[in-house]
């Protein structure tokens, strides 16, 4: 039995006429006929207003005004439409043209889903810090054993250099290379006794009772997940309605610091003579935060408005269809 989807206002005087025409065809097409009242839900008052009445017989579509031969032609071509899709074996199109429209889980979920992503980006890079930093915490309060699963599990995600990360419960909560040049601290050498070049050690030092304890990830990776964390959050609260950040800009305040001082460091410290034009440097904790921030600012603000672009549409889809199977399901308990 074919399905049809009639779009009208309530009280439309057009109704019964229209509903008249299909019971005439109704001995020659076979069909079930659902009248949806599009002013009972903003979703479908957005994309039938001022259309109606619409008639949908299949997968074919009927704008106002149309009359019984123009009807008469959309159940001929549906028809047609059905036996190449059962002839074809696609039993998608089958079933759009012959079951009465329904929410699926699959349905369910998309729906959920695109409205709730946002939080769930947000509660995951919230949490991905919040590891971060229990893993010090941990370590403070003497329960070594989950706070190295939190370290080890973190390690193939950021190189974790103690000189390049930030303490928690120390005398200071920086402890950077003598090369950093950063004044009125104590450097990760002089509080350890370590070969400062000595990278390994850097990675598995996690701290003492002295320096504190180390964050499972690295002061730049700490400032990039803060800022994408805290954009997500501005973004949600402001209605996801922040235009994207131009790529140009992306790269400009995104990308060029970040790579600027992490690759003009990288390059000096190689000894090559190649790169031997770079003064030898190390960045500092101010410079990695604030670069790190800058990258996770312009990356949420360049990436996270065309996300929701790209949702936006699937959204839509999910409340009309939610809209519209809520009216047949209310229709046909009554």
């Amino acid at each position: 039995m074919i399905q049809t989807l009639l779009f009208v206002t309530k009280e439309d005087p057009q109704t019964t006429k229209i509903e008249g025409m299909l019971a005439n065809l109704a001995g020659d097409f076979p069909h079930e006929t659902h009248v949806i009242e599009i002013d009972r839900d903003p979703v479908l008052l957005n994309e039938f207003g001022g259309k109606t009445p619409v008639l949908d017989i299949g997968v074919f579509r009927l704008l106002y005004p149309f009359d019984e031969g123009d009807i008469r032609y959309a159940f001929d071509k549906a028809v047609n439409r059905l036996e190449e899709a059962k002839q074809g074996g696609n039993d998608v199109t089958v079933k759009r043209i012959t079951q009465r429209l329904q929410m699926n889980k699959s349905d369910r979920f998309s729906r959920w889903f695109s409205n709730h992503y946002m939080i769930l980006l947000n509660l995951f890079t919230f949490l991905y810090l919040f590891l971060a930093f229990l893993a010090p915490v941990l370590m403070k309060v003497g329960a070594t054993t989950p706070a190295k699963v939190i370290y080890k599990v973190y390690s193939p995600l950021c190189h974790q250099l103690a000189f390049r990360s930030f303490f928690l419960f120390g005398e200071q909560p920086y402890y950077p290379r003598g090369l950093a040049g950063v004044d009125g601290v104590m450097t990760y050498g002089e509080a350890t006794g370590f070969n400062e070049y000595d990278l390994d050690a850097a990675r598995d030092f996690l701290g003492n009772e002295v320096m504190g304890y180390k964050l499972a990830l690295c002061e730049r990776d700490i400032a990039i997940y803060g800022a994408l964390f805290l954009f997500g959050v501005t973004f949600s609260l402001t209605g996801k309605k922040i235009k994207p950040l131009p790529w140009y800009l992306w790269i400009l305040i995104g990308l060029g610091p970040i790579g600027l001082d992490g690759f003009s460091q990288l390059l000096s410290q190689t000894g090559w003579g190649l790169f031997s034009w770079l003064p030898l440097r190390e960045s500092t904790p101010l410079l990695r935060a604030l670069t790190g921030g800058f990258f996770g600012l312009a990356t949420a603000w360049f990436g996270y408005p065309y996300l929701e672009e790209s949702v936006l549409e699937n959204r839509r889809d999910m409340q009309m269809k939610y809209a519209i199977v809520s009216q047949i399901e209310e229709k046909l308990q009554d």
